[in-house]
Protein backbone atom coordinates (compact mmCIF):
# COMPACT_ATOMS: atom_id res chain seq x y z
CA UNK A 1 0.00 0.00 0.00
CA UNK A 2 2.65 2.59 0.62
CA UNK A 3 4.54 1.69 -2.47
CA UNK A 4 1.24 1.94 -4.66
CA UNK A 5 0.27 5.52 -3.14
CA UNK A 6 4.13 7.00 -3.02
CA UNK A 7 4.06 5.99 -6.40
CA UNK A 8 1.51 8.01 -7.17
CA UNK A 9 2.27 10.64 -5.36
CA UNK A 10 5.73 10.74 -7.08
CA UNK A 11 4.33 10.66 -10.82
CA UNK A 12 1.83 13.07 -9.74
CA UNK A 13 4.25 15.44 -8.44
CA UNK A 14 6.45 14.71 -11.99
CA UNK A 15 3.33 16.06 -13.65
CA UNK A 16 2.83 19.25 -11.53
CA UNK A 17 6.51 19.74 -12.23
CA UNK A 18 6.19 19.74 -15.83
CA UNK A 19 3.46 22.55 -15.79
CA UNK A 20 5.07 24.03 -13.28
CA UNK A 21 4.97 27.85 -13.99
CA UNK A 22 1.80 27.86 -16.24
CA UNK A 23 -1.85 28.13 -15.21
CA UNK A 24 -2.97 25.04 -15.29
CA UNK A 25 -3.59 22.15 -12.75
CA UNK A 26 -3.36 18.28 -12.78
CA UNK A 27 -6.25 16.64 -12.04
CA UNK A 28 -6.30 12.90 -11.10
CA UNK A 29 -10.01 11.00 -12.58
CA UNK A 30 -12.32 8.79 -10.83
CA UNK A 31 -10.28 5.84 -12.41
CA UNK A 32 -9.28 4.39 -8.92
CA UNK A 33 -8.09 0.85 -7.38
CA UNK A 34 -11.26 -0.77 -5.95
CA UNK A 35 -11.77 -0.34 -2.09
CA UNK A 36 -9.03 2.85 -2.43
CA UNK A 37 -10.40 5.48 -4.06
CA UNK A 38 -9.85 7.99 -0.86
CA UNK A 39 -5.79 6.94 -0.57
CA UNK A 40 -4.88 7.19 -4.16
CA UNK A 41 -6.98 10.39 -4.19
CA UNK A 42 -5.18 11.83 -1.30
CA UNK A 43 -1.89 10.56 -2.83
CA UNK A 44 -2.53 12.51 -5.79
CA UNK A 45 -3.20 15.43 -3.21
CA UNK A 46 0.11 14.80 -1.41
CA UNK A 47 1.96 14.76 -5.14
CA UNK A 48 0.66 18.29 -5.70
CA UNK A 49 -2.40 17.38 -7.97
CA UNK A 50 -6.05 17.99 -7.09
CA UNK A 51 -9.08 15.69 -7.12
CA UNK A 52 -11.40 15.56 -10.30
CA UNK A 53 -14.46 14.00 -8.89
CA UNK A 54 -15.17 11.34 -6.28
CA UNK A 55 -18.08 9.78 -7.20
CA UNK A 56 -21.15 10.59 -9.81
CA UNK A 57 -22.75 12.83 -7.23
CA UNK A 58 -19.77 15.74 -7.41
CA UNK A 59 -20.67 16.44 -10.25
CA UNK A 60 -22.48 15.80 -13.51
CA UNK A 61 -20.04 14.75 -17.06
CA UNK A 62 -21.89 14.40 -19.99
CA UNK A 63 -20.04 11.84 -22.27
CA UNK A 64 -20.04 11.05 -25.77
CA UNK A 65 -22.36 8.43 -24.88
CA UNK A 66 -24.55 10.16 -23.33
CA UNK A 67 -25.03 12.79 -26.21
CA UNK A 68 -25.86 9.33 -28.28
CA UNK A 69 -28.46 8.73 -26.02
CA UNK A 70 -30.02 12.05 -26.47
CA UNK A 71 -30.32 11.81 -30.46
CA UNK A 72 -31.81 8.08 -30.22
CA UNK A 73 -34.84 9.53 -28.60
CA UNK A 74 -34.49 13.02 -30.35
CA UNK A 75 -33.32 15.43 -27.57
CA UNK A 76 -30.62 18.01 -28.50
CA UNK A 77 -27.89 18.44 -26.36
CA UNK A 78 -29.69 22.09 -24.76
CA UNK A 79 -33.03 20.08 -24.21
CA UNK A 80 -31.10 17.29 -22.37
CA UNK A 81 -29.15 19.87 -20.21
CA UNK A 82 -32.70 21.90 -19.58
CA UNK A 83 -34.20 18.28 -18.54
CA UNK A 84 -30.82 17.55 -16.25
CA UNK A 85 -30.68 20.88 -14.45
CA UNK A 86 -34.20 20.18 -13.17
CA UNK A 87 -33.30 16.74 -11.53
CA UNK A 88 -30.07 18.22 -9.56
CA UNK A 89 -28.86 20.58 -7.07
CA UNK A 90 -28.65 23.83 -7.68
CA UNK A 91 -24.78 24.27 -6.85
CA UNK A 92 -23.41 20.91 -9.40
CA UNK A 93 -21.55 22.00 -12.27
CA UNK A 94 -22.45 20.28 -15.46
CA UNK A 95 -19.52 19.42 -17.39
CA UNK A 96 -19.71 18.37 -21.13
CA UNK A 97 -17.34 16.35 -22.98
CA UNK A 98 -16.57 17.51 -26.65
CA UNK A 99 -14.20 15.93 -29.31
CA UNK A 100 -14.54 19.26 -31.74
CA UNK A 101 -15.19 22.86 -32.37
CA UNK A 102 -19.32 21.58 -33.42
CA UNK A 103 -19.80 19.72 -30.08
CA UNK A 104 -17.51 22.64 -28.51
CA UNK A 105 -20.05 25.95 -30.00
CA UNK A 106 -23.48 23.04 -28.89
CA UNK A 107 -22.03 22.87 -25.64
CA UNK A 108 -21.48 26.35 -24.96
CA UNK A 109 -24.89 26.99 -26.46
CA UNK A 110 -26.42 24.63 -23.91
CA UNK A 111 -24.95 26.27 -21.08
CA UNK A 112 -22.39 23.69 -19.87
CA UNK A 113 -21.03 25.01 -17.17
CA UNK A 114 -16.88 23.41 -17.82
CA UNK A 115 -16.03 21.54 -21.09
CA UNK A 116 -13.61 18.37 -21.44
CA UNK A 117 -11.60 18.36 -24.54
CA UNK A 118 -11.05 14.84 -25.10
CA UNK A 119 -8.24 13.75 -27.09
CA UNK A 120 -7.75 16.83 -28.74
CA UNK A 121 -4.12 17.68 -29.84
CA UNK A 122 -2.55 20.66 -28.38
CA UNK A 123 -3.29 22.60 -31.68
CA UNK A 124 -7.29 21.91 -31.89
CA UNK A 125 -6.90 22.80 -27.38
CA UNK A 126 -5.02 26.60 -28.80
CA UNK A 127 -7.76 27.18 -31.08
CA UNK A 128 -10.79 26.17 -28.87
CA UNK A 129 -8.89 28.27 -25.78
CA UNK A 130 -8.63 31.17 -28.06
CA UNK A 131 -12.70 30.49 -29.04
CA UNK A 132 -13.55 30.21 -25.51
CA UNK A 133 -11.55 33.26 -24.15
CA UNK A 134 -11.91 32.49 -20.68
CA UNK A 135 -15.72 32.56 -20.02
CA UNK A 136 -15.88 28.75 -19.51
CA UNK A 137 -13.12 26.36 -17.83
CA UNK A 138 -11.68 24.28 -20.18
CA UNK A 139 -10.37 20.56 -19.05
CA UNK A 140 -8.06 18.86 -21.50
CA UNK A 141 -7.93 14.93 -21.40
CA UNK A 142 -7.33 11.30 -22.70
CA UNK A 143 -3.67 10.29 -23.88
CA UNK A 144 -1.98 13.18 -22.25
CA UNK A 145 1.74 11.55 -20.78
CA UNK A 146 4.28 13.44 -19.05
CA UNK A 147 6.07 13.54 -22.37
CA UNK A 148 2.91 15.78 -23.87
CA UNK A 149 1.68 17.50 -21.03
CA UNK A 150 3.41 20.34 -21.17
CA UNK A 151 2.78 21.07 -24.42
CA UNK A 152 -1.20 20.51 -23.22
CA UNK A 153 -0.73 23.11 -20.69
CA UNK A 154 0.83 25.39 -22.72
CA UNK A 155 -2.27 25.57 -24.72
CA UNK A 156 -4.13 27.55 -22.56
CA UNK A 157 -6.46 24.93 -20.81
CA UNK A 158 -7.14 25.19 -16.99
CA UNK A 159 -7.07 21.86 -16.21
CA UNK A 160 -5.31 18.41 -17.45
CA UNK A 161 -6.87 14.98 -15.91
CA UNK A 162 -4.35 11.72 -16.12
CA UNK A 163 -6.14 9.14 -15.39
CA UNK A 164 -2.51 7.03 -15.54
CA UNK A 165 -1.98 8.44 -12.04
CA UNK A 166 -4.41 6.73 -9.90
CA UNK A 167 -5.53 3.31 -12.87
CA UNK A 168 -1.81 2.09 -13.41
CA UNK A 169 0.75 3.61 -11.33
CA UNK A 170 3.81 2.35 -10.93
CA UNK A 171 4.90 1.52 -6.98
CA UNK A 172 7.95 2.59 -5.70
CA UNK A 173 10.48 0.05 -4.39
CA UNK A 174 10.05 0.67 -0.78
CA UNK A 175 11.79 -1.86 1.76
CA UNK A 176 12.87 -2.14 5.54
CA UNK A 177 16.43 -2.90 6.73
CA UNK A 178 16.72 -3.85 10.67
CA UNK A 179 20.27 -1.55 11.99
CA UNK A 180 21.08 -4.20 14.68
CA UNK A 181 23.78 -1.80 15.68
CA UNK A 182 21.96 0.35 17.84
Amino acid sequence: LLSRMSGIATETACYVKAVEGLPCHILDTRKTAPGLRLLDKYAVRMGGGRNHRYHLGDGVLVKDNHWEALKRVGLTLSQGLEGLRGRIHHLIRVQVEVKDMAELREAIEAGADVLLLDNMNPEEMAVVVKEVDGKIPLEASGGISLETVRRVAQSGVDFISVGALTHSPRGLDISLELDYRA
